[in-house]
This record gives C-alpha cells, sequence and structure tokens, in this order.
C-alpha cells in the first residue's frame, strides 16, 4: 500500500478566462468579483476518476475544499490531514504537505499551477515525490502531468514502480506580466515520476536570434496579407502573434488576447466575457495563436481566455496556428489541454501551421 497525498489549491485557474493571468495575492477576490468560477474542483474529479490502482492506496488528504470533499462518495480508502479557515491561503498549502510528510507519505499530488508548485517546494524540496495535476494560469513548471488525466497515470506509474527525477519549477513575476513581461524564474527543483509521455516539459523562451526574428516577420507579413476585412480575428498571446499585429500597423499587447477587423484594433487584453460579446456581434470569426515554446500548447496554458466554450464557437477550422521552425523543431506534436476532455479530442488531428511566407507545414495536436 502507497500513501498518497492530495492537495487542492481551490482557487488555482479562477483568473484565466477573467483574464488577471494569475490568483496571487488579492487577486482571488478580483477575480470574484469579475464572476470568474472555480477550475480546480473539475480537475480533481478527472484526476481521480481516471486512477487505476485506488485500492492499492491509502490517501491523504487536506480538508474540506483543498481535498476532503472532492473524494466524498469515491471508493478511496483515505485518512484527511490538518485543518483550514474559511479563506485557505498558501501557507496552509505548506503546514499541511509537511504534516503529510510526517505521516508517512509516498508521493503528493497537487492541484494548482505554478505558484501551489512554488508552496509545494518550499515545503517538501526533495524529500517526497510530487505529480502536479494543472488548473492554474501559470503552468509553466516541468512537474506538471500534461492533463488531469496523464497526471493520474503517473500516479499510477509509480504506484507499480516508476523511478524518480529532478524537474524544474518555475514562477513568473503576476505584476510583470499584466504589464506584458514574461519574468519567468527558476525556483526550485522537484521529484516527479519518470514517465516523459505524461509528464510536460517546462516553458522556453522565445528566442531572440536574427533567424527567429526574420522568421516572425514573414510570417507576419504573410498572414497580414491574407487576412479577410469582414473577419473577427482574436489574437492570442506570444511575439509570433504580434509580429501579425505589427505587418498590419497596430499595437498589440503581448500576453493577452486582442481582438481586430478590418485590419484595425478594436479591443484590447480581453476576458471570456469580452469574447462571448464579440463573437455576438460578428457571425465570422477566427482565432490566431503560437504554441507555447518547449511543450507546444495551444490552448490550456497562458491563454485561458480562450476557454471551451469560446473555442467551439469558432469552430477548429477557424484556427490559424502560427510559429517558427524554430519553436516547432523539438516538439513532436502539438497539444491541447482546455479542461473539457470532450473538446481536446475534439480538436486533435492534424492542422497546418504556418511557419514562413506562403509555407506552412502539417503538425499533428494531440491531447
Amino acid at each position: 500500500m502507497k500513501r498518497i497525498g492530495l492537495i487542492v489549491n481551490p482557487i488555482a485557474g479562477m483568473g484565466g478566462s477573467v483574464g488577471l493571468k494569475g490568483t496571487d495575492g488579492d487577486m482571488r477576490r478580483v477575480a470574484a468579483k469579475l464572476g470568474a468560477k472555480p477550475v480546480a474542483p473539475a480537475r480533481t474529479r478527472e484526476f481521480l476518476s481516471n486512477l487505476k490502482h485506488v485500492k492499492e492506496i491509502t490517501m491523504l488528504v487536506a480538508p474540506g475544499c483543498m481535498g476532503q470533499e472532492h473524494i466524498e462518495g469515491l471508493d478511496i480508502d483515505a485518512i484527511v490531514v490538518g485543518s483550514i479557515d474559511h479563506e485557505t491561503r498558501a501557507e496552509d498549502t505548506k503546514r499541511i504537505a509537511t504534516s503529510m510528510l510526517g505521516k508517512g507519505m509516498d508521493l503528493l499530488a497537487f492541484v494548482g499551477g505554478d505558484g501551489t508548485a512554488r508552496n509545494i517546494c518550499d515545503a517538501l524540496d526533495l524529500k517526497c515525490p510530487v505529480v502536479g495535476i494543472p488548473s492554474g494560469v501559470k503552468v509553466y513548471s516541468s512537474v506538471f502531468g500534461l492533463s488531469a488525466r496523464a497526471a493520474a497515470a503517473m500516479v499510477d506509474a509509480f504506484i507499480v514502480g516508476a523511478g524518480l527525477n529532478e524537474e524544474e519549477v518555475l514562477d513568473i513575476d503576476e505584476s510583470a506580466f499584466r504589464r506584458g513581461v514574461l519574468d519567468a524564474k527558476l525556483y526550485g527543483y522537484l521529484l516527479v515520476p519518470s514517465v516523459k509521455q505524461f509528464l510536460q516539459a517546462g516553458k522556453e523562451a522565445s528566442s531572440l536570434g536574427t533567424s527567429n526574428i526574420e522568421s516572425q516577420k514573414e510570417i507576419g507579413e504573410y498572414v497580414a496579407e491574407s487576412l479577410g476585412d469582414e473577419i473577427l480575428y482574436l489574437l492570442g498571446p506570444g511575439t509570433t502573434v504580434k509580429a501579425i499585429a505589427t505587418a498590419i500597423g497596430i499595437e498589440k499587447t503581448l500576453l493577452g488576447v486582442d481582438a481586430m477587423q478590418g485590419r484595425e484594433l478594436i479591443a484590447a487584453d480581453l476576458n471570456e466575457t469580452d469574447i462571448l460579446n464579440l463573437l455576438q456581434q460578428h457571425s465570422d470569426s477566427a482565432i490566431i495563436v503560437t504554441p507555447l515554446g518547449g511543450n507546444g500548447f495551444l490552448f490550456g496554458r497562458g491563454n485561458r481566455q480562450f476557454t471551451p466554450e469560446v473555442i467551439r464557437r469558432i469552430g477548429k477550422e477557424n484556427i490559424m496556428v502560427v510559429a517558427t521552425q524554430d519553436k516547432l523543431r523539438p516538439l513532436n506534436c502539438l497539444r491541447v489541454d482546455t479542461g473539457d476532455y470532450t473538446l481536446d479530442q475534439e480538436l486533435a488531428g492534424p492542422i497546418d501551421v504556418v511557419v514562413g511566407y506562403k509555407y506552412s507545414k502539417v503538425m499533428r495536436i494531440e491531447c
């Protein structure tokens, strides 16, 4: 029998759909006022429902919304560890993780993003392996499964004897992120089951080399020439998408979602509600996105404004992917993790990626 810990950050990911780019500090209250809905419960249920070796574990769970309420009704042997107040804090994560370690925990599964990974790193260091279940807005560290289902497969692999590797914990400055500056730094390392097929790669910085910048310029010029005047274009984050705006002659937010029609910027730094309102006003629409460097995610990492409802309304046939050859070279596929597995399956399959002037490459989307 293995003792598997479970700690859920109940507010992880709430800032994504409302365009806050995180819920650190007081942003949790701002997100709630903007109508953000919890993301972590569904991620936790998906993780738990896909565990195959539940008869071989005792689960150490945090109280209430941090774990206990998510296993109610499931046939899992569980022990509640610690206590929490009505409003959970980072200190709760650290304290409960430390308590679980003292109770003989073999592995900790945690639901959250990079901020939660930092808390776990503070509490456990390399004393106990972990599996991150992606739920946050910022999910750039290489301690997370590719999805909640992949995280369950990682735990199952650990139970039957998988080895361990040290993986990076990254985090970004949320204040800088909201100003359009992506400042990702190495925070530390955690032990993770060595099952690379289920583990996401960490984010890699965009190349500033001359060839990469020239490729972005070529992509920007080609896409700018091919856009229709009557179509509403939703421009995702990233330097390659920004190159399209530059070619047109408009200013785009680097890390937000902006809207353009008729070669004019009509709205900037949109959240889900803003996007849905625009879609009601325009019959023809499209999304332009670039994959996240290092792991190839098109949706579900850093652009959660593109919610399942938004993506479904626009349709896969109206999604344009742009990327330089340098970004695609280390990737064997592109990925999606929208939080809706049925939608992820619908998006899976081949898609054209614009990689230069009148030049595209077929890549496969996997989930």
